[in-house]
């Protein structure tokens, strides 16, 4: 299989939450996108496992992945050590994406910003002809950071306006986390993910608000991006 665009998340739903508009208008402009989750989120309060493997692949068919699969990875415990990272390098072996999204390498949940440290370093390691996994060398071209959960600024703004629905409907898709029954809210103490979708929801507007439009998504790289015509560049200065 050969990507287009591959998603690397920690957890199920965080692809949807943080690049699921940029997912579902690279679909639709008829490139091959995927996600790969490391874990199955076994350690979040609410829902099993099981539940949220098939609220994934209903999100899945919402935002029109080509493929989406599952490292198999500890919840709580993604760790850039040498087993998981040639298992990751094999996974981009396989697939061979030419774009890949990562989250920010800073974060409140040791989850995300492991899972940059070790999909950088498996995108890096995939390239070694001499590493001991199967297939063919390989190595993305461009890796991108997706900024939806960090105070940064980003390098560039996708405008998903026309998309923001849809990623609505993919994030809701996972009813277990984000429109669990009254009984379940009652049961539990405070979880930042009560507020998270509407939290989503407004840092895609401010997003938007950055390149005139009304939502966006933003991305950050690591390298300068160039331009060959100054002359159509989008987002008035004046």
């Amino acid at each position: 299989m050969k990507l287009d665009l591959l998603a690397i998340a920690p957890h199920p739903d965080d692809a949807e939450l943080t690049c699921g508009g940029t997912l579902i208008k690279m679909a639709a402009s008829g490139y091959a996108t995927g996600v790969l989750d490391l874990t199955a989120g076994e350690m979040g309060t609410r829902g099993s496992p099981e539940t949220r493997a098939k609220e994934a692949a209903q999100a899945a068919k919402i935002l029109g992945l080509k493929w989406r699969g599952n490292l198999g990875l500890p919840d709580s415990d993604v760790q850039p050590v040498r087993a998981n990272k040639l298992r990751l390098a094999q996974m981009i072996r396989d697939l061979r994406p030419r774009t890949v999204i990562l989250p920010y390498w800073e974060g409140r949940h040791p989850d995300h910003y492991h899972a940059a440290e070790l999909g950088y370093e498996a995108c890096f390691l995939a390239g070694l002809v001499q590493l001991p996994i199967e297939g063919q060398a390989f190595r993305p071209f461009k890796i991108l950071y997706a900024t939806a959960y960090a105070q940064v600024r980003p390098t560039f703004v996708v405008d998903i306006t026309k998309q923001y629905e849809k990623r609505r409907r993919a994030i809701l898709a996972y009813r277990s986390q984000f429109r669990p029954s009254k009984r379940v809210r009652k049961s539990q103490v405070y979880l930042p993910l009560d507020e998270l979708e509407d939290r989503m929801t407004l840092v895609a507007r401010r997003y938007g608000q950055m390149i005139g439009v009304r939502h966006g998504e933003g991305f950050l790289t690591r390298e300068l991006m160039q331009v060959e015509n100054v002359v159509d560049l989008a987002v008035r200065s004046v």
